[in-house]
Order: structure tokens, then sequence, then C-alpha cells
């Protein structure tokens, strides 16, 4: 039985899931004020957000033809769990990290849960595939 009826269907409810964990993380977590949290919450909090965007991202992208896409997927969201994840361990049990590092691994988990990396491998899929079909 298949889910979606074609691959822009599965795009497209992708996008508006990642849209919403996006919306809901920004909202409810970093824009909120009134939220009092210890660091280890945040940094947990954090991560899975990040893994969720991970798992739909990998769940939409993955029926795609181009396999290289997938694993380019992987890539940038294993590579980019490494740094934030070594950054966290090494602030939770050795020290505090410096501003710069925690506004590099911010930067970084901005990059992996943002819909813009989602919407950047659709477009490069469609693209490619278009490139595909007239040679």
């Amino acid at each position: 039985m298949n889910l979606y009826q074609s691959d822009k269907v599965r795009f497209v409810s992708g996008l508006i899931f990642i849209i919403i964990i996006y919306s809901l993380f920004y909202i409810f977590f970093l824009e909120n004020s009134n939220l009092i949290l210890p660091s280890k919450i945040r940094h947990i909090v954090k991560f899975l957000a990040t893994i969720a965007i991970y798992f739909i991202g990998t769940f939409h992208l993955g029926k795609l033809s181009d396999t290289w896409m997938s694993i380019l997927w992987h890539i940038i969201h294993i590579s980019g769990l490494v740094v934030i994840t070594s950054l966290g361990l090494f602030d939770w049990f050795i020290t505090e990290i410096s501003l710069s590092l925690r506004l590099f691994a911010n930067s970084i988990q901005e990059l992996l849960i943002s819909p813009i990396l989602y919407v950047a491998m659709g477009l490069l899929n469609k693209s490619l595939k278009k490139s595909n079909q007239k040679v």
C-alpha cells in the first residue's frame, strides 16, 4: 500500500511536518522569555527537535529515485549531530564552552532544523530530474 500518491505529495507533507516542528520549537521554546529551564534540559529539547526533523526528512526524502540525495541528507545531519552532541557533552561533563562555540553549535542546529535544507534537497532533486529527462 502506497501512503502517498506521488513524490510531490510526499515532499509537501514532509515540508509541512518540518515547518510545524520548526515553528513550535521557536514559538514555545526559543522565543518564549517566560520559559526557565536548566541548560541540560535545553540541550535535550534542542537535540530531540533536531532528531525529529532528521527522521521526518529521512522518511519523506528516502523514497526519491536518486539515492545519493538521501545519502547527502544523512551525511549532513549525522555530521551536524556529531558536532553539536560533542560540544554539548563537552559542556556537560568537562567545562562550559565559550560563547563563540555556543553560537557555532546554535548555527549548526538552526541549519539542521530549518526547512531550507529540506526545500533545497527537493529543488535539487526536481532540477536534476528535469535535466535527466531532457537528455
